[in-house]
C-alpha cells in the first residue's frame, strides 16, 4: 500500500515540441521541471504512472547532513537554503522542518564511526556534535536504554513526501511546465547521434534535451540504448502510527530502528538496521560492483530470492520505440511490505522509548531504492548520447538533497553555473 499523495491536476495531451523533456516524476525531475521553467525554458515532464508514486513518497523524508560522505555534503547545504525557502517558492507548506537529527549508539565501535565521520568534515563548518548518554537523556526524555553516545545536528530536519512533490509540481505547471501522468517515454528519438526527441506511448516529441530522472528505471531506459548504469535495488519496509505524545521533535535514528515526527502528529518509524535484497539479474550481471559494500554493510541486508526475481526477468531489456515498454506494464512499482522487519523496528523502539508502547498504527509501505555502488548519484551529461543529461542513483537520501539535485541537474542542462561543484556525481566515475 502507498501513502496518500497530494493530487495534481496535470495535463493530458502532449505538445509537438519543447526544448527540455524531464522523464520521471520523481522529486528531483519536477524539481528540476520547475527551476527550468522559472529560467523561462519550455519544459515538459513525463511520469509513466502517478507523479511521486514511488520512493518520492515513500521515504522517510529526513532532510540530513550528518553521516553523509564528505563530497556530498555541498549538496545538502544548498538544499538546505532551498528546503527553507520551499514553501514561499511554491505557496505550499511541504512540512519542512529545521527540528534536528540525532544518531545514537550502543557500541565504542558505533561512536568510533561517529566520531571519524566528524573529523572527515571538520573543514566543512558544519554545527554536529557529539553527545553523551546524559545529552541525548535531555534531549529525548524519557528513555530506558543507556547509549554510548550519539552525534546530532540542530541544522537537519525533515519535510513531507506526500506533500514536497505535489507542491512543487503545482507550482511548476504554474509556471507553465506541461506534466503529463500515465504517460511512459519509451526511447530517445536521436538524430546524428544527438537527442532529437523522445518516443512516448502516446506520440512523439521533438526536444533539444533530455533529463532522464527515472529512479530506479533509468538503468533499464539506458540498458535499451547500450549504456549501462549501475544500480541495484533495496527495499524499505516503513510504517506510520496515528497522532501520538512523543518524545521528541528530534528525528532519531539508532542502530535498529528510527523515528520522525509526521506532520499529523504521527511518526515514521522504519527498522534501520535492515533493508530487504530481493535478488534479480543484474545482482548477477553487476554484483561484483558492489563487493566493498557488501563487506561493510553485509549485516544490514536481509537477502532473498523469489517471485520478485521472477516478475524482473519477465521485464523485457530490448524493446523497440513503436512495442509496448517495460514501464507500460508496471506503472508504479509497489513492493511488498515486511512486516517482520516493522515489527522488530517496533519492539527495539518500544524498548528505548517506552511512550511508542502505546503507539497505534496508522499504515504501513514499502519502496524501492535505487543504489549506486558508491552510494552517490549521477547527475551530469551522458558523453556518448549528446543531449541526454542523468539525475538519478540517489541511493536513499535523494529526498533530503533533492532540491539542489534538480537545480544542479537544470544548471547542466541550461548550460548554467553549477549550484555546486557536479564533479562528485559525474556519470563516467563508474
Amino acid at each position: 500500500m502507498a501513502p496518500v499523495i497530494a493530487p495534481v491536476h496535470t495535463n493530458t495531451t502532449l505538445p509537438a515540441a519543447t526544448t527540455v523533456v524531464v522523464i520521471g516524476g520523481g522529486i528531483v525531475g519536477l524539481t528540476a521541471a520547475l527551476t527550468l521553467a522559472e529560467r523561462n525554458i519550455p519544459v515538459v515532464l513525463l511520469e509513466k504512472g502517478r507523479l511521486a508514486g514511488e520512493q518520492s513518497s515513500r521515504n522517510l523524508g529526513w532532510v540530513r547532513k550528518t553521516s553523509r560522505m564528505a563530497d556530498d555534503i555541498p549538496l545538502a547545504l544548498a538544499s538546505d537554503r532551498l528546503w527553507a525557502a520551499m514553501a514561499e517558492r511554491t505557496g505550499q507548506d511541504v512540512g519542512y522542518r529545521q527540528a534536528g537529527i540525532m544518531f545514537v549508539g550502543r557500541t565504542l565501535a558505533q561512536m568510533a564511526m561517529y566520531e571519524n565521520w566528524l573529523k572527515s568534515v571538520e573543514h566543512l563548518g558544519l554545527d554536529s556534535q557529539l553527545l553523551s548518554a546524559q545529552q541525548i537523556a535531555a534531549r529525548v526524555p524519557g528513555g530506558r536504554e543507556t547509549w554510548a553516545g550519539g552525534i546530532y545536528t540542530a541544522s537537519d530536519g525533515r519535510a513531507e513526501p506526500t506533500l514536497a512533490s505535489s507542491a512543487i509540481a503545482t507550482a511548476a505547471i504554474a509556471r507553465g511546465v506541461t506534466i503529463v501522468e500515465n504517460c511512459a517515454v519509451r526511447s530517445l528519438s536521436l538524430a546524428g547521434g544527438k537527442v532529437s526527441g523522445v518516443v512516448t506511448e502516446k506520440g512523439e516529441i521533438r526536444c533539444e534535451q533530455v533529463l532522464l530522472a527515472g529512479g530506479l528505471w533509468s538503468r533499464r531506459f539506458l540498458g535499451n540504448h547500450g549504456i549501462s548504469l549501475p544500480t541495484l535495488p533495496l527495499i524499505c519496509s516503513v510504517l506510520r502510527t496515528t497522532p501520538m505524545d512523543g518524545p521528541t521533535e528530534i528525528a532519531v535514528g539508532a542502530p535498529d530502528f528510527s523515528f520522525r515526527k509526521h506532520h499529523d502528529g504521527g511518526f515514521i518509524i522504519t527498522q534501520r538496521g535492515a533493508l530487504d535484497a530481493s535478488l534479480t539479474l543484474d545482482h548477477l550481471l553487476i554484483g561484483w560492483r558492489y563487493l566493498q559494500q557488501l563487506r561493510s554493510q553485509r549485516s544490514f541486508l536481509r537477502i532473498s530470492s523469489g517471485k520478485y526475481f521472477f516478475k524482473d526477468l519477465a521485464l523485457a531489456r530490448r524493446w523497440k520505440a513503436h512495442s509496448r515498454s517495460p514501464f507500460e506494464r508496471v506503472r508504479t512499482l509497489d513492493p511488498e511490505v515486511n512486516p517482520a522487519l516493522n515489527q522488530e523496528a517496533m519492539t527495539n523502539l518500544i524498548a528505548a522509548w517506552p511512550a511508542f508502547k502505546n503507539a497505534v498504527i496508522a499504515d504501513a509501505w514499502a519502496g524501492a531504492i535505487d543504489v549506486t555502488p558508491d552510494s552517490n548519484p549521477v547527475i551530469g551529461p551522458v558523453a556518448k548520447i549528446p543531449g541526454l543529461t542523468l539525475a538519478t542513483g540517489f541511493s536513499g537520501h535523494g529526498f533530503g538533497t533533492s532540491p539542489a539535485a534538480g537545480q544542479l541537474a537544470a544548471d547542466l542542462v541550461s548550460g548554467s553555473q553549477p549550484i555546486i561543484d557536479p564533479q562528485p556525481y559525474r556519470f563516467e566515475r563508474f
